[in-house]
């Protein structure tokens, strides 16, 4: 009789086991359609379309396809020329002509002028003529045509796969024969990279040095007190962030607070230009985030027990010893979660940069944000968040590899 009952009692053991584990799953997939949805979606979208860009192949794709087999330094081929020609005509008379310009432009600097000037003189030209003696029309409109380095970059376009963004990202670009040199013109987005983390390290520089004895007093002084005091360091979470930032351009411009107490006290004669440059910058971002340095180290300082400082005083260590050996280390883990947090919440900051920054105080997020709505260049705007995705996650690796997860808590 036992012997029957045991297989049964397991059985309905294994059911139970496996009603929690659907149970729990459902309770968790809203969340991980959330999750989904919100991050995993988006970032997938972002990497693909920095190497996906079949604008070219889905406007010109007979063009596109007889350039496969030209591997040489001289102008392709008239049957290729007549091709094109026969194409753009084409797209002149269905008004799509300018997004093979500005396409082609973003390899070939100056050429949306020569692609829309050419396409409208062909647009009245009869499609049998532009089929049998196009590359003389083309030449004709204009010489550039015969330019094999134009050609070259059309044919690399070409390609629905290709790396040329993240090559644009880096202030590299491919020459004829397709190898990789630094830009020959302008190269702004290394740099701009590299102002980006030096004013993020800054930023989080200052908000540590500056939250840490807030936390400090705070988490030593009075519960009531402490109450107040933390009321009014969540009290920026209470107000738009839109008008925290337009506050300090009333601050910061040549008219406003800040140069107003400075003249009147004597200190200066003429306003500072402070207002749209990197200082403004800094210093407005660094207000905004505070908090997100001062919440985790108030966090962490709650819990320290006071006796260890205490014992340590008793046994004859000096204050700054008992503080730096005893105090400090327990601390740590809520100093590296709210360096950690500062610093990757400012290297993607966008809003604030934008109206106080100027030229000047303007990151890197500022120009993925013109590429995506001013100049269109979608796949070059998804190579700089994915390079910028890439060094945070190379930096958090560092930083777990030099300090720990087990040394970051939030308290």
């Amino acid at each position: 009789m036992t012997d029957t009952l045991e297989p049964a009692a397991l059985a309905a053991e294994r059911k139970a086991r496996l009603r929690r584990r659907r149970n729990n799953l459902l309770l968790v997939l809203p969340l991980l359609l959330f999750i989904a949805f919100s991050f995993v979606a988006p970032i997938s979208s972002m990497l693909y379309r920095s190497v996906y860009n079949p604008t070219l192949v889905e406007l010109i794709p007979r063009t596109i396809s007889a350039l496969v087999e030209w591997r040489n330094d001289k102008t392709p081929p008239p049957h290729t020329l007549n091709t094109f020609s026969v194409e753009l005509q084409q797209l002149a008379q269905t008004r799509q002509s300018g997004r093979l310009a500005a396409a082609i432009n973003r390899a070939q600097p100056g050429a949306s002028s020569l692609v829309n000037a050419t396409a409208r003189q062909l647009r009245a030209v009869n499609p049998d003529t532009l089929a049998l003696d196009g590359a003389r029309y083309l030449t004709q409109a204009d010489p550039r045509w015969g330019d094999p380095a134009l050609w070259h970059a059309i044919k690399r376009l070409g390609a629905p796969y290709h790396v040329d963004n993240f090559l644009t990202a880096l202030d590299l670009e491919r020459t004829t024969d397709g190898a990789i040199q630094a830009r020959t013109s302008a190269r702004i987005y290394l740099a701009l990279y590299a102002k980006t983390l030096g004013m993020a390290l800054v930023i989080t520089l200052l908000c540590a040095a500056l939250g840490y004895p807030v936390a400090y007093y705070l988490a030593h002084a009075p519960r009531r007190k402490a109450g107040v005091l933390l009321a009014l360091v969540l009290l920026p979470f209470w107000t738009s962030l839109l008008v925290r930032t337009t506050a300090w351009i009333a601050m910061l411009q040549t008219n406003g607070v800040v140069n107003a107490l400075l003249q009147a006290a004597g200190l200066i004669d003429q306003p500072l230009e402070m207002l749209y440059t990197r200082f403004a910058t800094i210093i407005a971002m660094t207000h905004i985030l505070l908090p997100f340095m001062i919440l985790p180290l108030y966090s962490v300082m709650r819990g320290i027990n006071p006796g260890y400082v205490r014992a340590a005083l008793s046994l004859g260590s000096s204050p700054w010893s008992a503080f730096w050996r005893v105090y400090w280390p327990q601390s740590v883990p809520g100093l590296t979660a709210g360096v950690l947090l500062v610093f990757i919440i400012s290297v993607g900051y966008y809003i604030t940069p934008a109206l106080v920054g100027g030229t000047d105080g303007q990151m890197i997020s500022n120009l993925i944000a013109f590429h995506m709505q001013q100049s269109n260049n979608w796949g070059l705007a998804a190579a700089l968040g994915a390079l910028l995705l890439a060094l945070i996650t190379v930096l958090y690796w560092l930083y777990d590899r030099l300090v720990g997860d087990r040394n970051m808590t939030l308290g």
